[in-house]
């Protein structure tokens, strides 16, 4: 059997360094063995984006990377087309197999089912039911192509069963991203705050970071971002109220650090002494980081993930996730808080009263990527 993965930017690193590794475990016994490429689109080509996860996870190099860069989301799904079928003709797969939701996921499901090769979608069924998120886009059209669909909770199978997926179609298997977590959680745990401070500060900074003392943040949506009447007033809650309380680390996303600088805000975020700015991070160094905050505050759907398994209380500064089991009505740790400062200021005080909760969702046990392969292996059509 010949399987292609494809990854195409950050979230998909985590999500494809397990599935390669249970390809090798079964490598060493079986007699049918897989023959596995991996293939990497370039849709993150900056290598702190991009490279550093590769290290850090142990995935091996890519073997085919199509280069394909930024731009347009119509021209990302276009290039990637046209040079993942060129990959494809060249190496005839029996499976194409895709992650997530970048548009590398709709891309190269499009292009495998035009050449009638079969495809499967790990980390299938998640609906956040907003179609003005490009990521809800390529969900929906991924999952109406797949032909197997393997979902990380109940809910999401429930989301495929009412848009009339035959039960045959879908396999529950749990959350590969967790199988990641599990594995390097103790690699992880080494790291000191000084040491992620020091090699990735935007700005010197002498602020002591203490256990469960400090609060993290990721923001990069464009409905925080692109809008100087929405980020500056989220700039001085984070500022006033929660830098009041507590030192912030804010690793700052590039789209982020463009709208500051458009906007004018930039002066003012490096001068607040509250906050710690910080470089994009790599996988071990955020997962650190987010073992001992006291509070995550992101508009991220697998920092979500790793909160409720990790216990961290954590607001979603969105109005919708495609992530519902994070939530605390599902019995996670996330509440959803758009960019209303009302909202995140009631939030904030009744997260600031918590103490860590960890919950694993079902088949949340790092065992995920093996089911995934064998949901494959075990596939009649």
């Amino acid at each position: 059997m010949k399987i292609i993965s494809v990854v195409g930017a950050r979230p998909n690193f985590m999500k494809i360094a397990p599935f390669i590794r249970s390809i090798e475990e079964y490598n060493k016994s079986a007699n049918d063995k897989i023959t596995h490429i991996l293939v990497h689109t370039g849709q993150h080509y900056d290598d702190r984006m991009s490279k550093l996860f590769f290290e850090e996870l142990n995935i091996p190099e890519a073997d085919i990377n199509l280069g394909i860069g930024s731009g347009s989301h119509s021209e990302q799904v276009g290039y990637t087309m046209i040079e993942f079928e060129k990959v494809m003709l060249l190496e005839k797969p029996d499976w194409v197999v895709v992650v997530g939701d970048v548009n590398a996921t709709l891309a190269c499901s499009v292009a495998a089912k035009k050449l009638n090769i079969k495809c499967c979608h790990i980390e299938a069924g998640l609906r956040s039911g907003d179609m003005t998120m490009p990521e809800e886009i390529n969900r929906l059209v991924t999952d109406r192509l797949c032909d197997l669909l393997l979902t990380p909770d109940k809910l999401s199978g429930q989301n495929l069963k009412a848009e009339g997926v035959s039960d045959k179609k879908i396999g529950f298997v749990g959350n590969i991203m967790i199988d990641t977590l599990d594995a390097n959680y103790n690699k992880a745990a080494k790291l000191t705050f000084s040491q992620i401070i020091e090699n990735n500060a935007l700005h010197p900074n002498h602020i002591q970071i203490e256990s469960e003392k400090y609060a993290v943040m990721t923001l990069h949506r464009p409905s925080n971002v692109d809008n100087k009447d929405i980020l500056e007033p989220m700039l001085n809650f984070l500022i006033d109220e929660v830098g009041a309380e507590m030192p912030l680390i804010w690793p700052i996303h590039p789209r982020t650090a463009k709208q500051l600088e458009v906007f004018g805000l930039w002066e003012k975020v490096k001068n607040a002494k509250s906050l710690v700015l910080l470089h994009p991070l790599g996988y071990f160094e955020m997962l650190r980081l987010n073992m001992n905050a006291k509070i995550m505050l992101t508009d991220s759907g697998g920092l979500q993930e790793e909160c409720t398994v990790l216990g961290t209380p954590c607001l979603t500064m969105r109005w919708n996730t495609e992530r519902p089991v994070t939530l605390k009505e599902h019995g996670g740790v996330s509440v959803l808080v758009g960019n209303n400062i009302n909202r995140l200021k009631e939030e904030f005080i009744v997260a600031m009263k918590l103490n860590r909760f960890p919950v694993r969702p079902e088949l949340w046990d790092g065992q995920t990527a093996d089911r995934c392969l064998k949901a494959i292996l075990g596939y009649k059509e």
